[in-house]
């Protein structure tokens, strides 16, 4: 299933979508050529420096980096039991929570979020507007990280990805336009097809899509099992939903309210 119009219609073009895929594609192909891949992603090494690590943002002031465990690398963080030292010059940890925004695990993640980006922030930065759009897309992932800190303030895995920020745009967006359809690519076992869908069966289908990759480890790093990472994606589309339902009645699709002035 691909989604890639819906039927809302757009006044204006999306610039701020369009920019944030773009730079998201450029940090993507920035982390493959020091030290990743282009199929596998970002290597441990910007995962760790760039990516969110809930331990950090719990224990303020503490960082991790990758150690040895007996014959084994592991992601060892200052302050936890039977670890001595501290972990070497790395970016702030309040930097890591915007540049995990712009980095995907690998190149199944980052095709599957730009898509969905694309699809529906489009409308909702033309319903809410460019700035407005940029704001809450940025904010969005905050929140959704902060109850991934809330939920596992222990965990040392890092997380990274735009699926926070997303889940918020597909929560506004299903507030904002409840009655869209997606246009969408439907893979069979021996033939393809064009459909209409419901929006919503659309964001269910992203969130069960995103679960799967996270349970096998497709959309975590280092392999790891997504955990608290669903979590993050319920703060993302409730913080979506609650400013969708704020909005609702101070921006009117302008091309209802014309059709019932008529």
């Amino acid at each position: 299933m691909i989604p890639f119009k819906d039927n809302a219609g757009l006044t204006r073009v999306p610039v701020i979508t369009v920019a944030l895929i773009l730079a998201s594609l450029v940090a993507y192909v920035l982390a493959a050529f020091h030290g990743g891949s282009l199929i596998g992603g970002p290597g441990s090494g910007t995962i760790v420096r760039y990516g969110a690590i809930p331990y950090e943002f719990a224990h303020w002031g503490q960082h991790c980096a990758l150690g040895t465990v007996g014959f084994s690398q592991s992601l060892l963080c200052s302050g936890q039991h039977d670890v001595a030292g501290s972990a070497g010059p790395q970016p702030a940890t309040w930097v890591t929570a915007f540049t995990a925004m712009f980095l995907q695990a690998n190149l199944l993640h980052l095709a599957v979020n730009m898509t969905f980006l694309g699809v529906f922030g489009a409308s909702v930065e033309d319903r809410v507007g460019r700035l407005a759009f940029l704001g809450f897309y940025m904010l969005g992932g905050l929140a959704a990280l902060a109850l991934q800190v809330l939920v596992a303030p222990g965990s040392a895995t890092p997380t990274l990805g735009a699926s926070g920020a997303i889940a918020a745009v597909l929560g506004a967006y299903i507030v904002l336009y409840p009655r869209a359809k997606i246009r969408t690519f439907v893979v069979l076992i021996f033939r393809f097809t064009f459909v209409e869908l419901a929006a919503w069966v659309v964001v269910a289908a992203w969130f069960a899509l995103d679960a799967i990759l996270g349970a096998v480890g497709v959309s975590t790093a280092f392999g790891a099992s997504a955990g608290a990472a669903y979590y993050a994606h319920w703060g993302g589309i409730a913080f979506g939903v609650l400013v969708g339902l704020a909005l609702l009645g101070r921006h009117r699709d302008p091309a209802r309210g014309s059709q019932l002035a008529a």
